[in-house]
């Protein structure tokens, strides 16, 4: 089970020393390579006038997380919709890679770390665009000046908590799921599975880019 929790280097690239590539990563490029497929494949052949159904179900799919987004984001916000729903399909897909016999990416620090710096990232800059360098700096003194240190720390709690929400939750489905393919192999594991790659792996990214999209709205009103 130890070994099952560490993260495995599938192979190593010969520069200096040895580069090592971790199963996280690999994982990470079949996930993408996937969305980039399914891109190239869903976006050929549109029309403008009598669309056919496979049109009609991306542009309904396409306009659902628009919406979803837009009213978590708002007008000022709206700008940051493609990345949000990028950030959520990654999350989703990788997040059910079980089903298909490979170990989720966030169950990697590294990657719920970086997904988690590129949030806060995103959530200052958009701060800073909206309100200006001047305004972005005072707003860590309001609404009152004796808030300032809170503020301030805010912005290294929020990156912790939204990485190890997402990484605490996989990774204890991960741990389950392993235990009861242990006790009950045959059988049991199936509903289990369903639930945990599927059902909540799917509200592990919903809460991801709801807590994201929320405090980026906070950051430009």
């Amino acid at each position: 089970m130890t070994e099952e929790l560490n993260c495995k280097v599938v192979f190593t690239i010969p520069v200096g020393k040895g580069l090592p590539i971790y199963e996280s990563v690999v994982v990470t490029w079949i996930v993408m390579a996937v969305l980039v497929l399914l891109s190239m494949i869903l976006v050929r052949n549109l029309k403008v006038e009598n669309p056919g159904k496979k049109q009609l179900a991306l542009e309904s799919g396409y306009l659902f997380f628009r919406n979803f987004f837009y009213n978590l984001l708002g007008e000022h916000g709206a700008r940051y919709i493609p990345y949000m729903i990028t950030v959520i399909l990654y999350i989703g897909l990788a997040n059910i890679m079980g089903v298909f016999g490979f170990v989720p990416p966030t169950k990697d620090m590294g990657v719920t770390i970086a997904l988690s710096l590129m949030s806060i990232f995103l959530i200052e800059y958009a701060g800073i665009r909206h309100k200006g360098t001047k305004g972005w700096i005072k707003a860590f003194a309001q609404p009152v000046a004796v808030m300032l240190p809170i503020n301030i720390l805010e912005i290294f709690i929020r990156p912790l908590s939204l990485c190890m929400r997402l990484f605490g939750n996989v990774l204890g489905s991960y741990v389950v799921m392993k235990l009861i393919e242990i006790i009950c192999p045959i059988l049991l594991p199936i509903p289990f599975n369903l639930y945990f790659d599927f059902f909540d792996g799917f509200i592990q990214a919903y809460v991801f880019v709801f807590l994201t999209s929320l405090f980026i709205n906070e950051a430009v009103e």
